[in-house]
C-alpha cells in the first residue's frame, strides 16, 4: 500500500519474522504502523472454547493492524507471521508526521481501511448463514477481487483449515463443501489446489 522505501525514508524499519512468530498480541496498546513486505500475516483471536477465528490474512503490500492506532484503544486480536518473511514497522509518532506531511498517503490509508470495512460488512450476512457453500463462495470470490483476478483462474493459497477459520466452519465441513463446490462446477481442484 504505502511504498517501503518512504516508509524507510520516513524513520521506519525492517523486521524479520519467523513462522508463528508473535508480531503483537490481543491487549497490547499499538505503537506501530505494520504493513507486510514478504510472507503472509493472520490476525486472530479464540472463542471462549477455544475455537481460533482467523479476522484476515495480509499479504505482501497489506497493512494490518492500523485501526486501534488511530484511536488509541488495545489490539481485539493477535498478528501472528504464518510464514516467515518481512515486515516494514514505523512508530506511531513518525507515523503520524507522514500522515500529516503527506495527504495522498492518508486517503490511501482510509481507502484500505474502507475496503476492509466493506468485506466485514459484505461477509456479516454470509457468517450468520446456515449454508457452508455461500459462506466459502463469498470468502474465495472476495479473495480473488483482492489480488484482481478477474479474467483468469485464481488459486487459492489458504489451507483447508484456514478457510475454516476466516468462515468458521469446521475443517471436515470445508472439505466437504468444497468437494460439493467442485461437483457444482463452482471451482476446481487440481493436485489439491482449489481454483475459482
Amino acid at each position: 500500500m504505502i511504498k517501503v522505501d518512504l516508509l524507510l525514508s520516513c524513520g521506519a524499519t525492517l523486521r524479520k519474522v519467523v513462522k508463528n512468530e508473535m508480531i503483537f498480541e490481543a491487549g497490547q496498546f499499538p505503537s506501530y504502523y505494520y504493513q507486510v513486505v514478504e510472507g503472509k500475516v493472520k490476525m486472530n483471536n479464540y472463542s471462549d472454547d477455544g475455537k481460533e477465528f482467523i479476522q484476515d490474512i495480509f499479504t505482501a503490500g497489506r497493512s494490518f493492524g492500523e485501526p486501534p492506532l488511530f484511536i488509541n484503544e488495545r489490539y481485539p486480536a493477535n498478528a501472528i507471521a504464518i510464514t516467515k518473511g518481512v515486515v516494514v514497522q514505523i512508530t506511531k509518532t513518525l507515523f503520524y508526521e507522514m500522515l500529516r506531511n503527506d495527504p495522498e498517503i492518508s486517503i490511501e490509508i482510509n481507502r484500505s481501511l474502507a475496503r476492509r470495512l466493506f468485506y466485514k460488512s459484505i461477509m456479516a450476512p454470509e457468517l450468520s448463514s446456515q449454508s457452508p457453500e455461500k459462506r466459502l463462495l463469498k470468502l474465495l470470490h472476495y479473495l480473488k477481487e483482492q489480488q484482481n483476478e478477474t479474467n483468469k483462474a485464481f488459486m487459492v493459497e489458504l489451507s483447508r483449515q484456514q478457510l475454516a477459520d476466516l468462515t468458521g466452519l469446521r475443517v471436515e465441513t470445508v472439505i466437504r463443501t468444497i468437494k460439493q463446490l467442485e461437483k457444482q462446477k463452482e471451482l476446481t481442484i487440481v493436485e489439491g489446489k482449489i481454483y475459482l
